[in-house]
């Protein structure tokens, strides 16, 4: 177990937008940073980072946490995963007690896949520089390719030798488990090695662990594929993962934009020669969670293919979903016979970096061209040929973006934009009704679920729901609690040293046990306990609250996607008069909540009494008497408050 001391100095240094822009490239907006969700698909930014809060929150899918819960949700790893993660990449050491052995062994057992992944990348890159096959065979072939000794040992690049479980033999005999080795993929399931006389390239993920391996065979004329992977594992899906992802973002982010190219060489060659923003789909067409896995550092894709006319043409029709995402795409068309390595090579650097940005076309006038030469006098090709650019600019999402492209291509093609128009906007219209359809299709599958559920478990419990509903008086405790957590901490009255929290506290004593929320009662508990400690109620002890349900709680309260805009003063100089910053207002904000608050209660309160009274009358008891002179009592008190609050009772 990792020390209190520890953890608390994790979260201390752990600064939250530092944390996040390893994975999401952020964009500043006001006091926050905001970005496009790592947890689910968007295409507008939803995904809200506060550095002074230290926490995220996604108004689309509703994740939140600090820094430590991003790295949870994002790498899949436990508590004290993630710690160590961060703890790793901060410098910090970490204090830790001995753990028991079942939970030592439940919290290794991801880490231990990466264990043994890295386990063989230096098994390989030792093949590689140690032995003598590894040298004339493998280093032989990385240094042909022109990779420099740094390059080799940067991307951890390896040699498999031609021996049916030279690996299995020796990480069984360093202690590693032969389970583990096939649940990663590095043995058969016959007990041998899966990489044999291969050159090795690993794969990283986005925070720079070994999830598999790419293998090229070097022999010629023999019947076994020329590159293979590892088999998806727990830690490995092909369709999730990018080459070079991990090594090229940031510079990705830096030059807001990202180069494609189809194989590893490519990626090494470009990086090598200082062309870093460069990625690999590895010789798969593009995926949903790859384009996102792109969009999400930047939204402007440079492709590079090389002169393959057949290549291009099928690639081009798998682009429509990169489209559909939202990415700027621009395609650059090698010289024949030329791949991005070999064309390096030949061109050098300067003037490779010159023909990718002076060759680069838009993906639909790239296709609109292409296909205009190909049908050039014949009216049936030509036909054919505007139905599938209409298709391509209809996948794209942004109206405006959709209407320049008709323009531009109804000019190329010599067609009527109107009539283009119209097309686009009919597949626009069965894309939407395709998606609607999917969509009812998933309800109905899940409610069928539920009830198949329900029938096997009839006595099943209700699911307790996400959040509960602002019933009764739960508004204004809701707005008491925000308060707490929020400004908590601020000064109600500098010279009497009462802090806002302790002001809140001291006037809501008597009407806790009433609250109708109960997460919302428990922190008013917990705040009271906090003080009476002689702790602060600020607002990191409820952020970093043991308790998960106070945790989130906090974060929802603290978090808006609204904030009030710097341009109100800054550009236009118009200012706040009628009262502070929001952030600064804690003093009447308080104090008015607290009125508020009362009022509601007072009101509770009369309605109760009115029941009694008419109970009492009911039984012709003369103690309805006394019920009667309260009742006025508390109305006089009620209306009393309502016009300090300026609000009409009615």
């Amino acid at each position: 177990m990792i020390k209190k001391k520890s953890v608390e100095e994790i979260l201390e240094i752990a600064k939250i937008e530092e944390v996040v822009q390893d994975f999401v490239q952020l964009k500043r907006r006001g006091v926050n940073l905001i970005g496009l969700c790592p947890f689910h698909s968007e295409k507008t930014p939803s995904f809200n980072v506060s550095p002074s809060k230290g926490i995220f929150k996604c108004f689309g899918c509703g994740k939140a946490g600090d820094s430590v819960n991003f790295v949870m949700e994002h790498e899949n790893l436990t508590f004290p995963e993630a710690l160590r993660y961060l703890a790793k990449k901060y410098g910090v050491t970490l204090e830790e007690t001995e753990l028991s052995q079942e939970a030592r062994a439940e919290q290794q057992h991801l880490d231990s896949l990466y264990i043994v992944n890295q386990y063989a990348l230096e098994y390989y890159r030792g093949q590689l520089f140690d032995t003598d096959l590894g040298k004339s065979v493998g280093l032989n072939y990385f240094r042909e390719r022109g990779f420099r000794e740094e390059t080799i040992r940067k991307f951890g690049l390896g040699f498999a030798p031609d021996k049916p479980d030279a690996f299995v033999v020796k990480a069984t005999h360093d202690g590693y488990n032969p389970e583990l080795l096939k649940k990663v993929g590095l043995m058969s399931q016959y007990g041998r090695d899966f990489f044999r006389s291969r050159v090795m390239f690993p794969i990283h993920n986005l925070s720079g662990k070994v999830v598999g391996f790419g293998g090229r065979i070097l022999a010629k004329d023999v019947k076994a594929p020329k590159y293979i992977n590892t088999p998806e594992t727990e830690i490995y899906t092909k369709s999730k993962v990018l080459f070079g992802a991990f090594f090229a973002k940031r510079a990705i982010r830096q030059l807001d934009e990202c180069i494609l190219v189809e194989g590893y060489t490519d990626v090494i060659s470009l990086h090598q020669a200082g062309i870093e923003n460069v990625v690999a789909s590895s010789g798969t067409s593009l995926t949903v969670d790859q384009i996102q896995l792109i969009r999400r550092n930047t939204e402007n894709i440079k492709i590079l293919y090389d002169g393959d006319l057949a290549g291009i043409k099928a690639a081009l029709r798998g682009m429509g979903m990169v489209l559909e995402q939202g990415l700027n795409v621009r395609i650059v068309v090698l010289p024949d016979g030329e791949d991005p390595d070999s064309y390096l090579k030949l061109a050098g650097v300067e003037a490779f970096k010159t023909y990718i940005s002076q060759e680069a076309k838009d993906l639909v006038m790239f296709q609109a061209g292409l296909l205009q030469e190909e049908a050039a006098g014949d009216p049936i090709k030509k036909a054919n040929l505007i139905r599938d650019i209409v298709e391509s600019i209809a996948r794209i999402p942004e109206p405006i973006k959709r209407s320049l492209y008709i323009r531009e291509c109804a000019r190329i093609m010599e067609v009527e934009e109107q009539l283009l128009v119209n097309e686009t906007n009919k597949i626009v219209a069965q894309h939407f009704r395709k998606q609607q359809q999917e969509k009812e299709r998933a309800q109905l599958r899940q409610f069928e679920a539920e009830q198949e559920l329900l029938q096997a478990e009839p006595a099943r419990p209700a699911l307790k729901p996400k959040e509960e509903t602002a019933a009764g008086d739960a508004f204004q405790e809701k707005d008491i609690v925000r308060i707490l957590v929020a400004g908590g901490a601020s000064m109600f009255d500098p010279e009497e040293k009462l802090t806002v929290a302790q002001y809140i506290i001291s006037n809501i004593e008597d009407v806790m046990e009433d609250f109708d929320n109960k997460l919302y009662q428990r922190a008013v508990h917990l705040t009271r306990e906090r003080l009476t400690a002689g702790g602060e109620a600020n607002t990191g002890f409820f952020l970093n609250h043991p308790d998960a349900e106070i945790r989130e709680m906090a974060i929802g309260l603290v978090t808006s996607p609204y904030e009030y805009s710097e341009n109100w003063a800054k550009r236009w100089e118009i200012f706040l008069t009628t009262q502070k910053m929001p952030d600064e207002n804690f003093i009447s904000d308080s104090t008015q909540a607290l009125k508020r608050f009362k009022l509601r209660k007072f009101d509770k309160m009369i309605r109760q009494n009115a029941e009694q009274v008419k109970r009492l009358f009911e039984q012709k008891s003369d103690e309805y008497l006394i019920y009667l002179k309260l009742d006025q009592k508390l109305k006089a008190l009620r209306n009393k408050l309502a016009g300090e609050l300026g609000t009409v009772v009615l």
